[in-house]
């Protein structure tokens, strides 16, 4: 599957560079017809890559004053080019390309030949749209989030009414998507039975953040396990299962939905352990949704899971009537 995604993703990148070569040649002579003397700088700019590749070449040896002499040149028209620009009243990087993505100038990658952002961004997009999940999060996001589901009337034993817990661990949520990018050890675990609205404030947080161009991945723990087995037991490990795997490790955020569903045993628990704790030591953020108290995971995990939840995330305990009921 990624394979096809990354052919679609470059055929786009290409399609924007394409695009956005043609619009700058366009402006370009618009701007040359109403300041033909911008022309002349540009063609005289362009030559000095030959005269710099012919000073390299006649004085192997010592070229470096020649070099300088021509980049003191190429500045004063730079510099010339800019007056005459501003004079005009042309933005100053009108004549250069107008790149969607800065980082990687719309090619998909870094100059450390890494996969930039966008690129991994495109490619969750398209795991999302293929999974149904953009529709989900076209439903269940912050801006559909009903408070006055939750009931005003005291729960059990509890000290706050479900609406009023809600409306804290909806601000929590909120809170951390604000300062997501400053936060590093904030992770959260909800917990609570069935039909408390867990799942539904994890899309309300995966959307918020898909939004804001962060790498998330959204996955139950059984397709994690699913995806664990396949990439340690398949010979035939393919570069989809390889990445669905280390997608795992390097989201910016990983949302682990439904722990304690998965069949658990000594697999299991280490490659849980090893996925939490490689994510917490690189400050990678994990949101874990579960039906099981803390108790039950503590009796479900080995004592080094439980001891990295217990440790390094804040637990936030859902209750009240069952709304799918209530609906």
């Amino acid at each position: 599957m990624y394979d096809h995604f990354t052919k679609e993703i470059l055929l786009e990148y290409e399609k924007i560079r394409d695009l956005e070569a043609k619009a700058l040649e366009k402006r370009k002579l618009e701007v040359y017809k109403k300041v033909p003397e911008i022309k002349e700088i540009d063609e005289e700019i362009g030559r000095f890559g030959i005269l710099i590749s012919k000073a390299i070449l006649e004085n192997p040896q010592n070229y470096e004053k020649a070099l300088a002499n021509i980049h003191e040149k190429m500045e004063h028209l730079k510099q010339e080019k800019a007056i005459l620009l501003t004079e005009n009243n042309i933005p100053m990087h009108y004549l250069e390309m107008n790149y969607q993505c800065p980082a990687c100038k719309d090619t998909g990658f870094l100059d450390n030949h890494k996969k930039c952002n966008c690129f991994k961004q495109k490619l969750i997009n398209r795991a999302y749209s293929m999974s149904n999940m953009e529709k989900i999060l076209e439903k269940e996001n912050f801006q559909t989030f009903n408070i006055d589901l939750f009931s005003d009337e005291p729960f059990e034993n509890e000290v706050l009414t479900p609406k009023e817990n809600m409306q804290n661990i909806l601000t929590v949520c909120e809170g951390f998507v604000f300062n997501f990018d400053t936060k590093s050890n904030e992770n959260l675990l909800f917990y609570g039975t069935t039909g408390l609205g867990k799942t539904f404030l994890c899309n309300c947080i995966a959307k918020a953040l898909l939004d804001k161009g962060k790498i998330v991945i959204y996955q139950t723990a059984f397709k994690i396990l699913e995806i664990l087995e396949e990439y340690k037991f398949n010979k035939k490990r393919t570069k989809d299962i390889e990445s669905s795997y280390q997608l795992l490790f390097d989201s910016d955020l990983l949302i682990i939905d439904d722990l304690g569903t998965e069949l658990t045993n000594t697999f299991t628990n280490t490659e849980i352990f090893n996925i939490l704790n490689t994510r917490l030591i690189q400050d990678k953020k994990i949101i874990i949704s579960t039906n099981l108290s803390p108790a039950q995971l503590a009796n479900t995990y080995s004592d080094r899971v439980f001891s990295r939840i217990v440790g390094a995330f804040t637990k936030h305990k859902f209750y009240g009537p069952d709304l799918r009921w209530e609906k």
